[in-house]
């Protein structure tokens, strides 16, 4: 089972789909932790998403969580598979919850209600290839299951 989840090529396709997910994600989740970028930290972000936004505890602290977690494991292609179906998950939820109903685009301009899917079906898109592809070269993943298959 181990060796399946982190089985990967040495391609940079891996590579290139986690540091972009991840790059892009850590803002975010370092906002919602500890107060960076702008952000609320943790129990700020943890109470908005249980008393404003109506979360039950756990999905909020499970989206604070998968956005920190997920994205610095993406950067170092560390559990990649899971965080990347913890990441379509995520995207889904956000999606279906908040953005779907503001249409496909972003608003750029500022003139929708608020943002559409577009970003969302993009990251569910690079998280899909990610469980697909594994983690690729230079990655924690690619070192352990190297380091199983040696010691079988």
């Amino acid at each position: 089972m181990k060796e399946k989840l982190l089985k990967t090529s040495d391609s940079l396709t891996g590579l290139v789909l986690r540091l972009s997910l991840g790059v892009v994600f850590i803002p975010h989740g370092l906002q919602k932790t500890f107060g960076l970028f702008g952000g609320m930290g943790f129990s700020d972000t943890l109470h908005l998403f249980t008393e404003k936004m109506g979360l039950p505890w756990i999905v909020a602290l499970l989206v604070i969580l998968i956005e920190f977690l997920g994205s610095l494991c993406f950067l170092i292609g560390f559990a990649t598979r899971f965080w990347a179906v913890a990441f379509t998950g995520l995207m889904l939820g956000i999606m279906i919850t908040s953005h779907l109903e503001n249409g496909f685009f972003m608003n750029w301009f500022g003139n929708q209600k608020g943002e559409g899917c577009q970003f969302d079906l993009l990251a569910i898109g690079i998280s899909v290839a990610l469980f697909i592809e594994g983690s690729g070269r230079f990655s924690i993943d690619q070192l352990l299951l190297k380091n199983i298959l040696k010691n079988k």
